[in-house]
């Protein structure tokens, strides 16, 4: 799994960096089944996360959440995350 995060209108501290890697751990069940997972977080007046989720069968998926607060943001977006991942992993055992 490609995991590629950008900040755009500031600098990601270091520990927030961190903060993702370690929660995208949560995932790691279906780290061979995700081919991309690009993170870009924009701060304007809050804070726009975005997920960018490539599977490895074609599919994408497109996440976002806003949040004032940048950690909340990121434990919200990858809970999205997921569920995200778990549905398409359901669904490609059913076929």
């Amino acid at each position: 799994m490609n995991l590629e995060i950008k900040a755009v209108h500031f600098d990601l501290p270091q520990d927030y960096r961190e903060l993702i890697e370690k929660k995208v751990q949560k995932i790691e069940f279906a780290q061979d089944m995700i081919v991309d997972l690009l993170f870009t977080i924009t701060k304007e007046k809050d804070y726009a996360i975005e997920a960018h989720l490539n599977f490895r069968w074609g599919t994408s998926h497109h996440i976002t959440v806003n949040d004032f607060n940048l950690r909340d943001g990121i434990e919200k977006l990858i809970d999205k995350i997921d569920a995200k991942v778990s549905k398409e992993k359901g669904k490609i055992k059913q076929h």
